[in-house]
């Protein structure tokens, strides 16, 4: 049987965790009374007036059972009385335990009722606030229902009557320090004097405060104030937003004079959706939300039962049944406003957004989640073991063909290995990922709800394994196949066409629009590349400069893609001329170009960022990754042009890159170095439970973010020699990404705890402007 102490811990919300019954603490304090108890009873003896006698155990029972007597009619009101009391400022109600009976042991006793209260007033009050926020956002999203409802009540009228209303838009100077692209939007009189069903839509709009009319005629209310104007505030996601968000700043900024109210646009279905979507989203999170406290309303009851149950126990006494009766009084039980906000959020969301369809609806609320399948860990197991036969067998076909030794083809190494080495790179950042995934489950930390995953998108730690070996499987096995063709007598051109099959046929396994094989994770990776390469138009999310800093590890395998599209693409495997794709202009000239993307994509992501948040630490990120395009590019222009003023340039460069960058690991991204922390040079909260893992983690971040020094140091290497250290190092720079991913999530999952953050905040589209605005 599980102890309820492991099963708490796999149960709780994560990032709630600080606001549960800390049942491990109170655990320790039973056991000090039951300690002190045992000590009591060793001493009674010891200090007993009279001598051993068979008479001893006879008055052992005696006042054993007399003791039982006397509990039995003593009621438990007689043992503890709890009261509770409203504080100053009336909103906040404590409870406060008094000992109406003297217990033997009674200061361990007192601790343990006072730690009890105030694990039962946190938890209450922690409740009460949570409860009043999802209400109140409850209210809100009732209201932007009714505003979208309304709003597609007028769509349709109109659609019927094109006269009877139309769009202005006015740009508004707080477009720059908001998310939102589109500008106010708002209807006007159509100037008919018939009042039609628009009218009257419009007018129930005015009369709980909204007036959609223009600016520039808006009306006043009875006591002279305006009255207030609704604006459609639309995520800019997209590029089209994006850019009409930045022509209306600059619309502003530069001629200081925004638009003149004046027929415009009228309203589109198009907005109507992506508000409908908006609000759609919202009540998933409410109700997700929800969800989430009635889960810690029933886990927090049920520690309460379990270690009162545990204090009876030990101490011999009945006390739990009338604590119980406070528990179950207080406000986290007795309250039933969470389960009726989520049966009224079940029946607006199946009437609104589901067709009335309520099992539909619950797929959009309640997700199911994937189940783990066994077939997956055999086939990991399985792949696993084909890949070390099949790596085996091509090492030792390697060394028979002397591939590897100083008098090798180079042509091999030029043309085939680099295909090969895209592969291995790969699939070892997959593996890397798959050890970041179980490590995040093992220290519980919420890496789905940080990334935005969906149920359907996210891999678990098994499916990433399996992605892994297949993939190595299948890349080793065409290697073996390739040696055993080459010794065949086969003609190179037709022999080095294998590796570009095995690379066509990935692409297009990637794209496959069948479900299998991880549909919804491939798209889901598709659209977050296709995000990173139109930076800066689309919104930046955590998943998308997450995977940005992935590509800037992985600059040798893009250089490594980059020779072999020219390979195949410029028919170089059937002349078997590698000299081709090595010496042409174009070819050096991209060598830059690969160098700088990924750097490019993240600088700007973080000016995309800025742009959204104001926030200049953006603008200092993004100043961090100039640098490394800098330095990234003094290093290849130092591997062609070797002279002592392209050496000072490269140490120069990469020294300050590499400081620039080891600060923005360890004090931005994994929070550490904090001086005035507890835990020294560290912060104060740990995942980890040994601090030397942190100590050395550190140590192998700075070692492997001057591995650079190796393209300095001139090596007196053949090709193949050199083909092999590059490989080594690429590979390192990709595990101390799989090793710098981990500590990066858990200092956000940490950021999470701090602010109880367990839920997504979702924008609302409709918002209320006064007359400054």
């Amino acid at each position: 049987m599980v102890k309820f102490s492991k099963e708490l811990e796999a149960q709780l919300i994560p990032e709630w965790k600080d606001a549960f019954v800390d049942y491990w603490q109170l655990k320790k304090q039973v056991k000090k009374i039951k300690l002190s108890i045992k000590n009591k009873q060793t001493q009674d003896i010891i200090n007993h007036d009279f001598g051993l006698s068979i008479f001893d155990s006879i008055r052992f029972l005696t006042r054993k059972f007399s003791h039982k007597l006397i509990n039995q009619s003593t009621t438990t009101d007689n043992i503890i009385q709890v009261k509770s009391k409203v504080m100053e400022d009336g909103d906040e109600e404590v409870y406060e335990t008094e000992l109406a009976q003297l217990f033997s042991e009674e200061d361990e006793i007192k601790v343990f009722f006072e730690s009890l209260d105030d694990e039962l007033n946190k938890v209450n009050q922690f409740y009460k606030t949570k409860e009043s926020e999802f209400l109140e956002r409850g209210e809100s999203l009732n209201k932007q229902l009714q505003i979208l409802v309304d709003l597609k009540q007028i769509l349709s009228d109109r659609r019927r009557k094109p006269n009877s209303g139309i769009l202005s838009r006015s740009w508004s100077s707080s477009a720059r320090n908001s998310d939102f692209s589109e500008g106010s939007e708002a209807l006007s009189d159509s100037g008919s004097e018939t009042p039609t069903q628009t009218d009257e839509v419009i007018a129930a709009l005015e009369r709980n405060g909204v007036n959609f009319i223009n600016t520039a005629t808006r009306s006043k209310t009875k006591k002279g104030k305006p009255k207030m104007a609704m604006r459609i505030d639309v995520p800019a996601r997209t590029p089209t937003r994006t850019i009409t968000a930045v022509t209306s700043m600059l619309w502003e900024d530069l001629v200081n004079n925004p638009k003149k109210e004046g027929p415009g646009d009228f309203i589109n279905r198009k907005k109507i959706q992506c508000a409908e979507k908006m609000i759609r989203g919202a009540f998933v999170e409410l109700y997700r939300g929800l969800g989430l406290l009635k889960t810690y309303s029933a886990l927090n009851m049920v520690a309460f039962t379990k270690i009162l149950k545990k204090f009876d126990k030990v101490s011999n006494q009945k006390a739990s049944e009338s604590y119980l009766q406070v528990v179950k009084r207080s406000h986290f039980i007795s309250s039933d406003k969470v389960v009726r906000l989520m049966d009224e959020v079940e029946s607006i969301f199946t009437k609104h957004f589901a067709t009335n369809d309520r099992k539909k609806a619950m797929k959009f609320l309640r997700p199911q989640q994937q189940k783990d399948s066994h077939m997956v860990t055999f086939f990991v197991g399985l792949f696993t073991g084909c890949f070390v036969s099949l790596f085996s067998v091509y090492a030792i076909l390697a060394h028979l063909a002397g591939l590897f030794s100083a008098n090798s083809e180079v042509a091999y190494m030029e043309t085939v290995y680099p295909v090969f080495s895209v592969f291995a790179l790969l699939c070892l950042h997959l593996f890397m990922y798959g050890c970041n995934l179980f490590m995040w489950k093992s220290t519980r930390v919420n890496c789905n709800f940080i990334f935005e995953f969906s149920p359907s998108t996210a891999l678990k730690y098994r499916d990433a394994f399996l992605i892994c070996t297949t993939f190595m499987t299948a890349v080793v096995g065409a290697m073996v196949v390739h040696l055993l063709l080459r010794a065949s007598g086969f003609l190179p051109s037709q022999v080095d066409a294998i590796p570009g099959v095995l690379l066509l046929i990935s692409i297009c396994l990637l794209i496959c629009p069948f479900d299998i094989f991880y549909l919804p994770t491939r798209y889901c990776f598709l659209r977050i590349l296709r995000n990173i390469i139109c930076s800066p138009f689309y919104k930046v999310l955590m998943v998308d400069f997450f995977m940005a800093d992935q590509l800037t590890s992985q600059i040798p395998l893009l250089r490594h893609l980059e020779s072999t599209a020219c390979y195949f693409m410029a028919g170089s495997f059937k002349t078997h001329r590698y000299e081709t794709c090595k010496k042409g202009r174009l070819y050096r000239e991209l060598a830059y170009v690969i160098s700088f993307l990924p750097y490019y994509w993240r600088a700007m992501q973080c000016a995309r960022r800025w742009f959204d948040e104001c926030d200049v630490i953006h603008l200092a990120n993004m100043g961090k990754y100039v640098s490394a395009m800098v330095a990234a590019g003094a290093r290849i222009t130092y591997t062609r042009e070797s002279n002592h003023l392209w050496f000072g340039i490269v140490i120069v460069t990469s020294v300050v890159a590499t400081l620039y960058q080891l600060y923005w690991d360890f004090v931005k991204d994994w929070g550490l170095l904090n001086r005035n922390s507890r835990n020294p040079w560290l912060r104060d909260d740990l995942i980890l439970k040994n601090k030397s893992i942190y100590y050395i983690s550190i140590a192998i971040n700075v070692v492997l973010r001057v591995a650079w020094v190796q393209t300095v140091i001139r090596f007196h290497i053949n090709v193949v020699e050199w083909r092999m250290l590059d490989f080594f190092m690429a590979s390192l720079e990709v595990i101390r990404r799989g090793h710098w991913n981990f500590y990066r999530l858990e200092n956000e999952h940490l950021s999470n705890v701090g602010k109880f953050r367990a839920v997504k905040a979702v924008p609302l589209p409709f918002r209320e402007m006064d007359a400054d605005d």
